[in-house]
């Protein structure tokens, strides 16, 4: 074996030189210099001072305005939700692991921090996979007489817990484990070990297979029709540039959530997949470390893509603070909707769909 397994941790280096030692216990500074952990330490305050005040602006502007909690938004204001938990329960324990060159806080930190990010991560994911839903029934109209509610919205959100639990909690009750991986500074759920005691090898089967490919596949598939409807409307209604226009601007959109999802997860997925299916392989702390890191910048790629964009949030946020943050939610919304049309004033609703609204009374249904 290539690695170093002890009672909790997995380092990734053997042990024939006799450096190494339990990342609860020591500066792991063996695997990288210590420049590195510095640069893990920035990388990670700068999510937290980032992802923490616009999610928390996004979650204060719904929650204070009536109009703004519709069924679209409530999957938004879960994302919010869900990101917080990853920056409060995850990112500040990185951080500290970061700084102190080895996961200080114990076994039990590491079971805290890696609870929290999986439970943000699989919480915002599958909230994707809910918008897509959305966005499906909402604009392709398969079901006629389907209207999504309130009721629908609350029952996606209630799964997007479900799911999320049913992923970050088996760990905690031993059916695999969570440990440090990479540079030994945050922890993930075990690719590393076969652990047969605690049938660790169904465990990551189980959770790729229910927890990733699924949710992708289920947000290609309504994206993908998402975009034929729009482009068959074009089709039938060439002269009309708003359709024109329509077709261009839901197409970049498309592109734009499926790249960051796919910047977001597949490199963690791909490198975890290929750790667990090749165990005992050599491989760097870097390996793994960059691409968690990776992951964990949804964080902030979430509410600038699916959030930032919604015109109502944009304005009401403009409103309340018209300095810094507001700057951000305009600047973000300029660069991916085009900015403003010909002086025109842009219809409510989210920016996926706002130019072939059915009804631009209704926000938030477009």
């Amino acid at each position: 074996m290539n690695g170093t397994e002890g009672p909790d941790f997995y380092v990734p280096m053997s042990n024939k030189t006799g450096l190494v030692r339990s990342p609860f216990e020591y500066p792991q500074y063996y695997l990288a210099e210590p420049w590195k952990y510095s640069l893990v330490a920035a990388y990670m305050l700068f999510l937290i001072v980032t992802a923490l005040p616009i999610n928390s602006l996004t979650l204060y502007v719904t929650l204070q305005h009536k109009k703004l909690r519709t069924p679209l938004n409530y999957a938004l204001l879960n994302l919010a939700v869900a990101d917080l938990c990853m920056v409060l329960g995850g990112f500040t324990v990185t951080l500290h692991a970061a700084l102190r060159g080895y996961f200080s806080l114990g076994v039990v930190g590491c079971y805290v921090e890696g609870f929290f990010a999986t439970l943000g991560g699989e919480v915002a994911l599958w909230s994707l996979v809910v918008l897509a839903i959305e966005r499906y029934l909402v604009v392709c109209k398969p079901m006629i007489n389907f209207r999504f509610g309130e009721k629908h919205a609350v029952c996606g959100l209630a799964l997007t817990w479900i799911m999320a639990l049913t992923c970050a909690a088996p760990p905690l009750l031993g059916w695999s484990r969570y440990i440090p991986e990479g540079m030994q500074c945050s922890c993930g759920i075990d690719y590393y070990t076969p652990k047969p005691e605690i049938n660790n090898a169904s465990f990551v089967v189980y959770m790729f297979v229910l927890h990733f490919v699924i949710p992708l596949g289920i947000i290609f598939f309504c994206y993908s029709r998402l975009l034929c409807t729009v482009r068959a409307a074009a089709q039938q209604q060439q002269e009309s540039e708003s359709t024109q226009r329509a077709e261009k601007e839901v197409t970049r959109m498309v592109v734009v959530m499926v790249i960051s999802f796919l910047v977001c997860w597949v490199p963690y997925a791909s490198v975890a997949w290929y750790i667990f299916a090749n165990q005992g392989t050599q491989f760097g702390p870097v390996f793994m470390t960059a691409p968690a890191f990776f992951a964990k910048g949804a964080a902030l790629y979430n509410p600038v893509i699916y959030i930032l964009l919604n015109k109502q949030v944009s304005a009401l946020c403009d409103a309340k603070f018209p300095f810094e943050i507001s700057s951000l939610l305009k600047m973000f919304s300029y660069i991916a909707c085009g900015g403003p049309r010909d002086g025109k004033k842009l219809l409510p609703g989210s920016c996926i769909s706002w130019r072939t609204c059915r009804s631009p009374s209704r926000p938030g249904w477009c």
